[in-house]
């Protein structure tokens, strides 16, 4: 690979870049590192003559002296898709609505939170320290900042409601399915409290309180609304609640939810029927009367379909759709082996059984006398019938069995969420102690991931279809280098990545002033 200096015309200026050869496949090809800018700013500043000529010098392996080499400030300029979306869904005036006369813009403090989530997450007080890597946003106090979140806090169903019906009118959806589903997000802490506690755990953390959130999405993935609830609270019991905004709030008449079995209770079915809803969801086959999972598991009636065998069994009032699949059949056998091996191994280790805890690969295990133990085998054979099918309920009598497979497969998109949520945007762990100050973070959290969610729509309608993490990548890539030498300052464009390039045009967004678009 060579690097060298090239110059290229744009418009009536010509343009300084350095550009590195390189080969592919057998093929000479160039890509640009670094733009200088114009010529004529060049040759008027004797300090990035002086870079020029130290660059040079390293490109020809030459020494140079380290005070020859000016030191840079990077600044980041891709939160720039993110405030076009902050403003297109009128954030600012909603948020200085909510402010009241607070000596602080509001807006800036959250915007700030936000776009640290999505480009860089940290903490408050780090987001704090590194803001002047943004270019061009405004300085914030860090006590501000913590402020805000108060401020949130008790503003957050006026804020959601706005989000609500905002980016209902500018992307014209319409909400007539909705998926719901809950998870767990940590602290590092064990003090519990009002909202704080211990539960299940989703994150496997055992010894730490936690809160639990019911999330709701349409079928685009755009989040609709969230409601947090303690540590303690059992994931069916989530549900209720979060219609009800739907329901009163958003004056939803009709729609279609969609659930994981862990909504399933007889309860939960009722208030969505009582509220005029629709639900489709899965049942557990083990819980089923043993005349119904006759029906379930006779291999009569099974229509083939592509890439599974599915039958539909009319009940009253409402359908139960059942799918087989080899495929999954295979999957739930070697899940199962798994179990009977872990079985085996506390069979020869009595010591190791806990008869109050008969889940896992102890659920294989019977008691065959005192401190004898063995393989159950027919506990094994009963599993075993099982494997591979699924059943899906609904109180919908006019969707067809494709269309209620399809709307309970998209259930996925949900899980997506909270999976972006906890790694790419890095909402947990939870730093924050008071109640206020907790819900105000999740709703800067919230905010970040429908700004990522809009983004992503506005991509796919253009067709560039990337992950968060690829398109927080791409933004990351686009910086500037500002430098000063011999009293001059100069900056610098790094070459950013073509996904970057791609989002700003798709978005129709300029550069800032004096960064050259030469890329």
């Amino acid at each position: 690979m060579v690097m060298f200096l090239k110059t290229i015309k744009a418009g009536n200026h010509t343009y300084a870049q350095i550009v590195e050869s390189y080969k592919e496949n057998g093929i000479s090809k160039h890509r640009i590192l670094l733009n200088f800018g114009r010529v004529e700013s060049i040759k008027e500043s004797r300090g990035i003559k002086k870079l020029l000529r130290s660059l040079s010098a390293l490109i020809e392996g030459k020494d140079i002296k380290a005070e020859e080499i000016p030191e840079g400030v990077m600044f980041n300029y891709g939160y720039l898709p993110y405030k076009k979306l902050w403003n297109d869904l009128e954030l600012p005036n909603i948020l200085k609505k909510s402010s009241g006369n607070i000596e602080f813009s509001l807006n800036d403090s959250v915007f700030l939170m936000a776009v640290t989530h999505l480009l860089n997450p940290s903490s408050k007080l780090k987001a704090y320290n590194s803001q002047n890597g943004y270019l061009g946003l405004p300085d914030i106090k860090l006590h501000h900042l913590y402020r805000s979140l108060d401020i949130l806090a008790d503003n957050k169903q006026t804020i959601e409601d706005h989000l609500f019906y905002r980016t209902k009118d500018l992307f014209n959806l319409s909400l007539d399915i909705v998926f719901y589903d809950v998870t767990t997000f940590y602290f590092e802490s064990v003090k519990k409290d009002s909202l704080k506690d211990f539960g299940f755990f989703k994150d496997n953390k055992l010894n730490e309180v936690q809160v639990v959130m019911g999330l709701l999405i349409d079928k685009n993935g755009m989040p609709v609304g969230y409601e947090l609830f303690p540590g303690n609270t059992y994931e069916g019991k989530t549900l209720a609640k979060s219609l009800l905004k739907l329901k009163e709030r958003f004056n939803i008449d009709r729609v279609i939810v969609v659930a994981d079995k862990g909504m399933n209770s007889r309860i939960n079915l009722e208030k969505i029927k009582d509220m005029g809803f629709c639900y489709i969801i899965s049942l557990r086959l083990k819980s089923m009367n043993k005349e119904l999972l006759k029906k379930v598991l006779s291999r009569k009636d099974f229509i083939k379909d592509k890439n599974y065998d599915y039958k539909k069994l009319d009940l009253e009032n409402k359908s139960l759709i059942v799918t087989y699949s080899e495929e999954r059949a295979g999957n739930d056998a070697k899940k199962r082996e798994k179990l009977i091996k872990k079985a085996m191994e506390y069979a020869s280790k009595p010591s190791r059984i806990k008869a109050s805890n008969k889940r896992g690969g102890k659920k294989y295990i019977e008691n065959t006398g005192e401190c004898s133990y063995s393989l159950d085998e027919k506990a094994i054979l009963k599993d075993a019938a099982y494997d591979g099918y699924y059943a899906i309920e609904t109180n919908d009598l006019n969707l067809t069995p494709q269309e209620i497979i399809v709307n309970y497969g998209m259930l996925w998109k949900i899980e997506e969420s909270f999976r972006i949520m906890k790694s790419t945007m890095e909402v947990r762990p939870v730093f924050h102690w008071t109640e206020d100050r907790i819900k105000g973070h999740f709703m800067v959290c919230f905010l970040s991931f429908l700004l990522e969610r809009n983004l992503e729509f506005k991509l796919k309608e253009k067709n560039i279809d990337y992950s968060p993490e690829r398109i927080k990548e791409a933004l990351n890539s686009m910086n500037i280098v500002e430098a000063d030498m011999e009293d001059n300052k100069f900056i610098m464009k790094v070459k950013p990545l073509p996904l970057a390039q791609n989002i700003f045009a798709a978005l129709r967004i300029n550069y800032p002033k004096n960064i050259p678009d030469t890329a």
